[in-house]
């Protein structure tokens, strides 16, 4: 990398790991800038996961306040999501690079739907009747969305954050504090089997640790006052070019 394509990695790092902290799909900054400096796909990928870890951590940190009294629920869903990591992971290693490629397309497209659509899905949501541990449903939905997270991470948190929000009863930003926790679980994990068996490059996962680390801290303290709509605009923006690199390589 040159020294511009390296301070654009960390400066997409930044951003990455404060809008995994307040909304999630920070993935969508983080993985196209890593492929717009020439890293393969599934490079890329596994990179960008284990960078965004350390981001993760600052981000739970953060919201240390809101995770208080939720230590049973995330005692039950914690095996679901690094259950699901694993599985994902190991799809992830074992399909050819052209399947990732195909896939992430749609995934991509589906996590820029996801962000777009969240509002919505909120304010449609609140009046729902929920449970305060969300019973087996929110146990497999945390499966699935580490399955997901695992392959590819980019939306894991919005679909958990929606998926908790149909299924408990709990304020929003104490889902949101629940999800960091699942998403570092998650990330966490697939990070520790990328590390082992994968083709990483660890100068781009340095620079995106050393970004999500400042971005999660930022994004725990002030990214709630961030203008949502500039927010989820550039995440759609960026997505989009994503899915143009991906498909005209």
């Amino acid at each position: 990398m040159t020294p511009w394509e390296m301070v654009a990695v960390l400066a997409a790092g930044v951003a990455g790991g404060a809008i995994n902290t307040v909304v999630g799909s920070g993935s969508l900054i983080t993985f196209p800038t890593l492929l717009a400096v020439g890293l393969p796909p599934i490079t890329a990928n596994v990179s960008n996961n284990i960078g965004l870890v350390p981001g993760g951590l600052t981000g739970v940190a953060g919201y240390r306040e809101e995770l208080t009294g939720q230590r049973g629920r995330l005692l039950r869903l914690a095996p679901a999501s690094v259950a699901g990591a694993l599985a994902g992971g190991l799809l992830l290693l074992n399909l050819p690079e052209s399947t990732f490629t195909a896939v992430v397309v749609v995934l991509i497209a589906m996590s820029c739907t996801l962000v777009v659509i969240q509002p919505r899905l909120s304010r449609a949501l609140a009046d729902r009747p929920k449970r305060a541990h969300g019973g087996p449903w929110l146990w497999l939905g945390a499966l699935a969305a580490g399955a997901y997270g695992g392959y590819f991470g980019a939306g894991q948190g919005i679909l958990l954050i929606g998926l908790m929000g149909i299924l408990i009863d709990e304020e929003l930003q104490r889902v949101n504090a629940a999800k960091n926790v699942l998403v570092v679980l998650v990330n966490g994990t697939a990070a520790i089997l990328y590390a082992l068996v994968a083709d990483v490059d660890w100068t781009a996962v340095l620079l995106v640790a050393m970004g999500s680390m400042a971005g999660g801290f930022l994004g725990a303290r002030v990214g709630r006052r961030l203008p949502a709509p500039v927010l989820r605009g550039v995440i759609v923006c960026i997505g989009v070019i994503a899915i143009v690199k991906l498909l005209t390589d």
